[in-house]
């Protein structure tokens, strides 16, 4: 059960300043999941035929398509906990703020709905209600086991949305063990996590293409392939690479902005571009990779001015039921409030 301690002296009960320091890797792994989501989305947004059988179509298929949103998902529900937990030090009732976030959420879904049918925020939203707050009354190891038994019985479901429940369960249970957990697990074991995680995705994913074993193949190899992104990008943060990669940092602190701004920016796009008329992968992945770029820049020039981003701090308003502060108090300061 997540505790509630006692409010700090001088701080209103509901109070809007629950920070905690961030965790600049989570930040990462999160950009990195927007980047391999953007790409796939922007097939769906602009109603590009999908199909084939040519090298574009299978690199989408199994480097891209239902590759990205189980790491999205997983940080969702690390971040639920998170946020929590962060409530719980100003808040009387931290779930009821909670519950209150993920209500608004679902406003925010609805309205990108309109642009994008099968957008998730608001699936997110109905699911973090139905299985995370509640979830949050139960032990740690509960938590766990849950979660691996509904990501191990949503394969009989294909996957997909079936997916969510559970990897929000064992996201919430890593939190709840501790991140630094996952993060601070030796190379050594990541390594092997890597390697047995990038051979059966290797094999998974041929299967995929050259079998007709049905929806279920594609979602078990949608699963350990992010799974093996996971572990190689957490080897990667521990190299050199560090550096460039924590570029993405800034994209994943505006997760929402990103997600929905997305959206925004390639139906822009694709009106001069018309995307929808026959299959064009190369084209579809350098609008991705066009859009993406340009959150990238814009995510790193608003930060150095602003605690959050733009649909953030909306979003943190509403949650909070007043103005928070959006401006840094020093321009480019490092003030990393929680998720």
């Amino acid at each position: 059960m997540v505790p509630t301690p006692p409010r700090a002296p001088g701080l209103p009960a509901g109070g809007a300043t629950d920070a905690a320091p961030r965790i600049d890797e989570i930040d990462v792994l999160r950009g990195f999941a927007l980047f391999g989501i953007t790409l796939a989305n922007t097939i769906d947004i602009t109603g590009m035929p999908t199909g084939g059988s040519g090298a574009a179509y299978w690199a989408h298929e199994t480097l891209l398509n239902q590759r990205f949103f189980p790491i999205f998902a997983f940080l969702f529900g690390l971040s639920f906990g998170l946020f929590l937990d962060a409530a719980a030090r100003t808040a009387r009732d931290p779930r009821t703020i909670m519950a209150a976030r993920l209500g608004f959420l679902i406003l925010f879904g609805a309205a990108h709905r309109l642009l994008q049918p099968r957008e998730i925020l608001l699936t997110y939203a109905v699911i973090g209600i139905i299985v995370l707050l509640p979830a949050s009354y139960l032990p740690r190891r509960w938590l766990l086991a849950l979660g691996g038994v509904a990501t191990a019985a949503a394969l009989a479901l294909s996957g997909s949305i079936a997916f969510i429940p559970g990897l929000f369960l064992l996201g919430y249970a890593v939190q709840r063990y501790g991140p630094g957990r996952l993060l601070g697990l030796p190379t050594s074991r990541l390594a092997v996590a890597f390697t047995v995680g990038a051979a059966l995705a290797l094999v998974l994913n041929a299967l995929q293409i050259t079998t007709d074993a049905g929806a279920w193949l594609g979602a078990l190899a949608g699963l350990v392939t992010a799974t093996a992104y996971l572990a190689g990008l957490l080897l990667l943060l521990r190299t050199p690479a560090e550096r460039a990669l924590r570029r993405l940092a800034p994209v994943g602190r505006m997760a929402l902005t990103c997600y929905i701004g997305a959206t925004v920016l390639i139906v822009a796009a694709d009106q001069v571009l018309h995307l929808g008329r026959a299959p064009d992968y190369p084209a579809a992945m350098a609008l991705g990779l066009c859009v993406f770029a340009v959150e990238l820049a814009f995510c790193a020039l608003w930060l150095r001015h602003a605690r959050y981003g733009p649909l953030e701090w909306v979003w943190r308003c509403l949650t909070w039921w007043r103005l928070v502060p959006i401006r840094r108090d020093r321009p480019g300061a490092d003030g990393r409030e929680s998720s």
